[in-house]
């Protein structure tokens, strides 16, 4: 276990040591017991999931598969996108549109315009 520890600390300083001052100079200022160089890459966006485990993509295809072709448009397919990435990312602004569309929508079931056609 300590070979393991020695063998990581030297790629740790042989890391360290190739790199620029300046680059160094910051890992100092914040702590290279603190640095790890090791750290595992963070997932892109395009990799989220949802609660339902399915990414942006995959939610896209299928809600607009429900969608007749003749009845959406490139500007209706980027609407969708853009809240589906907000909602993934739960961003309050998109958050707020979907809490307002589903309150909007029992709004008009309650009042009898089942469609939502005004």
């Amino acid at each position: 276990m300590e070979d393991a520890f020695n063998d990581e600390a030297a790629r740790k300083k042989a890391i360290f040591d190739g790199m620029s001052p300046r680059r160094q100079k910051q890992i100092l200022k914040k702590g290279y017991e603190n640095w790890n160089p090791f750290l595992e890459p963070k997932d892109p966006v395009d990799i989220r999931k949802d609660r339902t485990q399915r990414t942006s993509q995959m939610l896209i295809r299928e809600f607009l598969a429900t969608r007749s072709i003749e009845n959406y448009s490139n500007l209706y397919g980027r609407g969708a996108f853009e809240i589906c990435m907000g909602i993934i990312n739960q961003d309050e602004r998109f958050l707020g549109m979907f809490d307002f569309a589903c309150w909007y929508a029992e709004l008009l079931k309650k009042e009898g315009d089942v469609k939502g056609e005004g």
